[in-house]
């Protein structure tokens, strides 16, 4: 993100911070709580399963809760700077838009189990995932939507190592994984070792946001089981990959759609939380 970017981001929070909405759902939603790390009572959500060594860029968020701080402080909180700079950075990356409704407020807890047994792994079924989808509020359609973020980021060797060697038992690869682009990523990924090497989710345009994701997973090269399930063990999953590789304007639409709704799951808000001023820490 750029400076200018970051500036403009900085007034735009302090304008439109006072915007709230309203939730009946529970705490641990949209609340920053990922972005606290461990101390006192707090077991940080960032040595979790899902996020170990894969979420990054906690310090942009620090410099720009710095600078935000400067223009109107206590006001903006660390979950609504996040639904920000989620959107911004799609939009960046040649995304879409979409409103952000702000009035979120930060917890003063984390969940280190939630995040464990919450969040969709790489190895889960279909079933397992949607259902995990479902207890968020979030349906079939955000589910395959949702996914097509998977066009921007890498993923670690661990997480699919077990498509290369493992999963069919006979030490071959997954055969819903194209053997060319197996044999590709068994140079970085071997049998053991290499566990955090980076690999590209979207190996043909990995710093755009488009609907290549959606491509790779027709021609059998998404890389994690949790991309390739969406075309194989569902129907009605499959059909919306075939429309959302076809028609990217279509992909984007459904995306700002299906962002929205979970931006907002289980958001804090009126008295309940705070306003950080240090987004890795409650306030003291």
């Amino acid at each position: 993100m750029s400076q200018l970017t970051s500036f403009l981001l900085v007034l735009s929070l302090c304008a439109f911070a006072p915007l709230c909405f309203s939730s009946k759902t529970k705490v641990q939603g949209c609340d920053a709580s990922l972005l606290l790390d461990i101390g006192g009572s707090i077991v940080s959500e960032k040595g979790s399963n899902p996020s170990r060594n894969s979420i990054r860029g906690f310090e942009v968020l620090d410099e720009i809760k710095s600078a935000l701080d400067k223009e109107c402080p206590c006001t903006v909180s660390c979950a609504d700077l996040l639904a920000i700079d989620a959107r911004e950075s799609t939009v960046l990356a040649g995304g879409p838009s979409w409103e952000v409704l702000l009035g979120r407020r930060d917890s003063r807890s984390a969940s280190l189990s939630g995040s464990n047994n919450n969040l969709p792994a790489p190895n889960n079924t279909f079933q397992t995932i949607l259902t995990k989808f479902k207890r968020q509020g979030l349906d079939i359609v955000d589910l395959v939507a949702l996914s097509g973020s998977h066009t921007i980021g890498n993923a670690r060797c661990t997480s699919f190592r077990q498509r290369l060697y493992k999963l069919s038992g006979n030490g071959q690869p997954d055969y819903t994984l194209d053997q060319s682009y197996a044999a590709q990523l068994k140079i970085r990924c071997p049998k053991s070792g290499g566990d955090q090497n980076l690999f590209f989710l979207d190996y043909v345009s990995p710093t755009k946001f488009d609907n290549y994701y959606y491509k790779n997973i027709l021609a059998s090269k998404g890389l994690l089981s949790s991309d390739q399930v969406l075309l194989t063990k569902n129907e009605g999953s499959r059909e919306m990959v075939k429309k959302y590789a076809e028609n990217s304007q279509l992909f984007f639409e459904q995306f700002a759609k299906s962002r929205v709704k979970m931006g907002n799951i289980s958001p804090l808000t009126g008295s309940r939380g705070e306003i950080r001023k240090n987004c890795r820490k409650v306030n003291s």
